[in-house]
């Protein structure tokens, strides 16, 4: 028991010693921490020392006060605006370091004007065309004697037999017919001869059973035209009535191409406009063709019209079910300013695009857009040529802009252009197209009594005045600014 209470004491010993070093190692630190702390300059100390121009609301940027406080339009605090910061409240933009650039892979393309040919590419399909269609009928009741080695699907030139039939009716006009010529009257002979044709015999045939004095009981049928037997309904062996179709049969020297136009590019398409066909079945040919019809009828589910362009079949090449590349071609309709497809921003509410306004600096700008010409997208208002614009990366700058209110800003900046008349003091001289006023508040805009600094329309303008000069003065807001449009000395009271 000695032994084991002596190893017990000696272990305790050990930890205790441990511990009182690693307090007394913990305790140097902090001592160095603090000295190091209390050697530092306090941040607070920086911050005290820079100067505050206004505060404002940064949902409101061109609303600028006096005082700091609650923002009256927002419920949240104003913030201060520095006179060393970059005048971030100029105009509604995003600010994107190069690092950041580099990692979200923007990518900026060059707004330019180019030629509007109206061309709209769209995909289809061959049909056959259903207005190339020849029938077959009975033209008397009779009964089907032989049915030539003919099935749907099968190509046959015209004139190729389809079926032979026995028309009993033909029989007893035809040996009526043979019976009054031989009497040798030569006007009952024609009136035999006119119910022939009337019962819908050819001259060919009525020639033939006056030439042999032969009745013929059994008339072939032929195709009437040459093309792919759509139809076959008869079989040896039936009873066929006066007027039954017998076959349908599908001209091929054309087919149509059924192509499926973007309800949005209706506008650009007419019958008689030229098109362009290329097809995987002949690589590298181009068929040309016209359009023949626009379909009164979209399509509810892809919202497309169906638009039929007719083509030459020749060598029966073109098949129905083939795959189709059409491009319809439309007349020169001058230029247009275009940007890449993908630059534009759709919101639901507005269409925007991202302009950059300085090496890292992003603006947003509501645009109305045109039809889209290959990768590009026809601008018809908010972009000029020449000026870039964000092609790749938008979204995320569009999701950082929205989160910062640039897009609220950007969107109530024109709103704001009526003309406002205001009683106040100078405080500081004009300087660089700039004067600093103290006015009274502004109902209309919701401002209060504040000193704030105010642009000029023209430098002149506040020519002669000094600080604490009284003066009446009209401005207006343009975009973020506020302009003063004129302004004189009086002797009111602000």
């Amino acid at each position: 028991m000695n032994r084991k209470t002596l190893i017990a004491g000696a272990a305790m010993l050990v930890v205790g010693l441990a511990g009182g070093w690693a307090l007394s190692q913990w305790r140097a630190g902090s001592a160095a921490h603090s000295e190091h702390t209390a050697a530092a300059p306090a941040p607070s100390a920086s911050a005290a020392e820079r100067k505050v121009l206004y505060w404002y609301d940064p949902m409101v940027p061109s609303q600028k006060f006096d005082k700091p406080g609650k923002s009256p339009f927002m419920d949240m605090m104003l913030v201060p605006k520095y006179a060393d910061e970059a005048d971030a409240t100029a105009a509604p933009g995003v600010s994107v370091s190069p690092t950041a650039q580099q990692s979200l892979g923007l990518r900026v393309a060059v707004a330019d004007k180019r030629a509007l040919a109206s061309s709209i590419d769209a995909v289809g399909t061959v049909m056959l065309n259903d207005r190339d269609v020849g029938i077959l009928q009975a033209r008397a009741n009779g009964f089907v004697e032989r049915v030539y080695a003919r099935a749907p699907g099968d190509v046959i030139a015209a004139g190729t037999p389809i079926v032979d039939v026995l028309l009993p009716e033909w029989l007893a006009a035809q040996n009526e017919f043979l019976a009054i010529k031989a009497t040798g009257d030569a006007a009952l002979t024609a009136a035999a001869r006119q119910r022939l044709v009337l019962l819908g015999m050819s001259e060919a045939l009525i020639e033939q059973v006056a030439a042999s004095g032969k009745p013929q009981a059994v008339q072939q049928l032929t195709a009437p035209i040459g093309g792919l037997i759509v139809e076959l309904m008869v079989r040896q062996g039936m009873t066929v009535g006066m007027g039954m179709t017998l076959a349908r049969i599908n001209g091929l020297s054309t087919v149509w191409v059924e192509a499926a136009v973007p309800e949005a590019m209706a506008a650009g398409v007419a019958p008689g406009q030229k098109a362009e066909v290329r097809l995987p079945a002949t690589p590298g040919q181009v068929i040309t063709g016209r359009v023949t019809a626009v379909l009164p009828e979209a399509n509810r589910d892809s919202r497309t019209l169906r638009v039929r362009v007719e083509l030459p079949n020749p060598g029966l090449k073109l098949r129905a079910g083939m795959f189709a590349q059409v491009s319809l071609q439309g007349a020169a309709q001058g230029e247009a300013v275009t940007v890449p497809a993908e630059s534009v921003v759709r919101t639901g509410r507005r269409t925007l695009v991202y302009l950059l306004d300085a090496p890292g600096r992003y603006r947003p700008v509501e645009v109305e857009v045109g039809p889209e010409i290959g990768e590009r997208i026809v601008v018809r208002k908010g972009v000029e040529a020449g000026q870039q614009v964000v092609a790749s990366g938008q979204f995320l700058i569009d999701s950082e802009a929205t989160l910062q209110g640039v897009t609220a800003r950007a969107a109530s900046a024109p709103a704001a252009a009526a003309e406002h008349h205001v009683n106040g003091v100078v405080s500081e001289a004009a300087e660089g197209g700039t004067i600093t006023l103290e006015h009274e508040p502004v109902p209309a805009l919701k401002w209060p009594a504040m000193t704030m600094p105010f642009k000029l329309a023209e430098p002149g303008l506040a020519k002669g005045l000094k600080p604490g000069d009284k003066v009446h003065f009209s401005f207006r807001q343009q975009g973020d600014d506020a302009v003063i449009t004129s302004i004189m000395k009086t002797g009111g009271k602000p």
